[in-house]
């Protein structure tokens, strides 16, 4: 008598089914969702921030006087108005760009997946910042590309081993796409690319004809400064760039976009209707209304002033409690900070306790196409408040030393070796410790 059988469709699938897999965040959502627990796993925007009252009074307005059009078919690159506002969202970081040349998306996620449609060819190369953003791999992985990382330190990408990236493909004939970037308080790492290096990243890429995709969602919220001027701001040659309004304004709108080379575009607006037809022009009107009538540059300015007092909350409460050898970046914006753990430990072996103990994170090697960063967590200080924040520091310090005490106990077993295999972490993402934070 045979097994049974869980999927009976699985000789069915595409080859390329087999790159898919759950999302190590969508798996952490059941638990952290739970009012005991304190998440500092997804990267949720505050939305309490916002005037809601004058956005519910926008939405209604809009649906009494033109929710016909509103509630219709749209076009499939998106509003016309709404391209047009998003150059000048994009002008505050130094982009000239026309709304000819804008693709409106269902958030930046369909617009990663577009990208990497028209461009990768199963066995084709992506190179990406280690770590990387989650949805990016899952991406590029369910597109059968290769992901080849490329270190950082705490100035961003590290444009030497970009360079090297970029000759060990060359001699091994391995076709490059693209160089997949979130240069501005970088998800999961929280460092930016700094001003120098963005200049030797662009003529790497360019002299070795390679594209560069700027994922940009963190851009407007630094803390101590002017936004930085973009890649795409500094040249329209070879750079594909995303944005969205899910940070700045509301992520259940889902409304995103990709500025393209004209070329570009048009293949992005065949693809784009292939899958969703147009994207909805109801969320679309909600945020050109918003653009149009709310003082929304202020708005981000209190976004900026929440997540600070956040950002300065988590990094209070790590150099108050976490163990000697624990490491983490100290972001200037954004929504994230990287920590490494003391050695030996397994962020990952290290969840289910962590959990138990009503704390949760997200395991660095999540962020790794290669299962990497077994070490490291990212911690999100954008959503709890700053009291929560730090409840959940003292909670997962106290995660930390029971298992640095677990680890000492059976460490003196002769013969016995503790420490993980975390090959390719790169030491110079992370910041000082407690000792000398």
């Amino acid at each position: 008598m045979g097994g049974v059988e869980l999927d009976p469709y699985t000789d069915r699938y595409a080859a390329r089914t087999r790159g898919m897999s759950a999302s190590a965040i969508r798996a952490l959502f059941a638990v952290a969702s739970r009012p005991e627990v304190v998440s500092l796993a997804g990267g949720m925007p505050f939305i309490d921030a916002l005037p809601l009252d004058a956005v519910g009074e926008l939405v209604a307005t809009m649906v009494r006087e033109r929710g016909t059009v509103a509630l219709q078919y749209g076009s499939g690159q998106g509003l016309p108005a709404l391209r047009e506002q998003i150059c000048e969202v994009m002008a505050l970081e130094g982009i000239e760009a026309s709304p000819d040349d804008v693709v409106v998306t269902v958030g930046s996620q369909q617009a990663l997946d577009l990208v990497t449609r028209i461009f990768c060819d199963p066995g084709d190369v992506v190179l990406a910042e280690a770590p990387s953003y989650v949805g990016a791999l899952g991406t590029f992985s369910s597109y059968q590309a290769d992901v080849v990382h490329v270190p950082m330190d705490d100035a961003g990408l590290i444009p030497a081993a970009l360079e090297s990236a970029c000759e060990e493909m060359a001699r091994a004939n391995r076709t490059v796409k693209f160089l997949y970037t979130v240069p501005n308080f970088h998800n999961p790492a929280g460092v930016s690319l700094s001003v120098p290096r963005r200049d030797e990243v662009l003529a790497i890429t360019q002299r070795y004809g390679i594209m560069v995709l700027e994922d940009n969602p963190y851009g407007l919220l630094g803390f101590d400064s002017d936004p930085v001027v973009a890649l795409r701001g500094r040249t329209d040659e070879g750079v594909l760039y995303l944005g969205s309004f899910s940070k700045t304004f509301a992520p259940g709108l889902r409304v995103g976009w990709v500025l393209a080379p004209h070329a570009v575009r048009e293949k992005l607006v065949l693809a784009a209707e292939a899958s969703v037809l147009c994207p909805p022009q109801f969320t679309q009107t909600i945020v050109s209304d918003y653009l149009r009538t709310q003082p929304w540059q202020q708005q981000i300015k209190v976004y900026q002033e929440v997540y600070r007092e956040r950002r300065d909350t988590i990094l209070d409460a790590l150099a108050q409690h976490l163990p000697e050898g624990t490491r983490w970046t100290r972001p200037a914006g954004g929504f994230y900070t990287w920590v490494t753990l003391p050695h030996g430990l397994d962020a990952t072996a290290m969840l289910p306790r962590a959990v138990q103990g009503r704390v949760a994170y997200v395991p660095g090697s999540a962020f790794y196409a290669d299962g990497s960063g077994t070490s490291m967590m990212r911690l999100s200080y954008c959503y709890p408040p700053p009291e929560r924040i730090r409840e959940g520091v003292r909670r997962l310090a106290s995660v930390i030393d029971e298992e640095l005490e677990t680890r000492s106990t059976f460490a003196d077993e002769p013969g016995t070796d503790l420490a993980p295999a975390d090959v390719g972490v790169p030491e110079a993402v992370t910041a000082p410790g407690p000792d000398t934070a």
